[in-house]
């Protein structure tokens, strides 16, 4: 693997997103009842942009880390159904945040049909952006 990853360091790394994921952002809701309330009567909450973004990840994780022989067949998947049940999102949000997730997967489904040194790569880089913006979302606005 490039920059001296292992296979098995990714792996970790990748499920430490994913628990970083389930134990943060299930358990925290973003703060809670009343900006999760308060986010759906918007429409928007002001970490949005982190939110699409780790949507993009996950749908990029979900097809990257099985494409290169994870075990993680519908993994990504859950964790993007973790953020949903987490977020509870009015329609519209809820449509944007799982649209962002399927272009991410469509896309590098079209560009990655094997595993390569250029799709093991995006995938290590993929899991450790999400890492830190799962880490960064929760802290600041996850229940303290």
């Amino acid at each position: 693997m490039s920059r001296g990853r292992s296979p098995r360091r990714v792996t970790r790394a990748a499920l430490a997103l994913a628990g970083v994921l389930a134990a943060g952002l299930a358990t925290t809701s973003f703060g809670g009842p009343p900006l999760v309330a308060a986010s759906r009567a918007a429409e928007t909450a002001p970490y949005d942009d982190q939110l699409l973004r780790l949507a993009e990840i996950l749908g990029a994780l979900h097809h990257l880390r099985p494409l290169c022989g994870a075990d993680e067949a519908q993994t990504w998947r859950n964790q993007m159904t973790v953020l949903l049940d987490a977020e509870q999102p009015a329609p519209e949000r809820r449509r944007r945040l799982v649209d962002r997730f399927n272009q991410s997967y469509r896309g590098l489904a079209e560009i990655h049909r094997v595993c390569s040194a250029t799709a093991r790569d995006l995938a290590a880089r993929y899991t450790a952006e999400g890492a830190s913006l799962s880490r960064d979302v929760v802290a600041r606005w996850g229940v303290h």
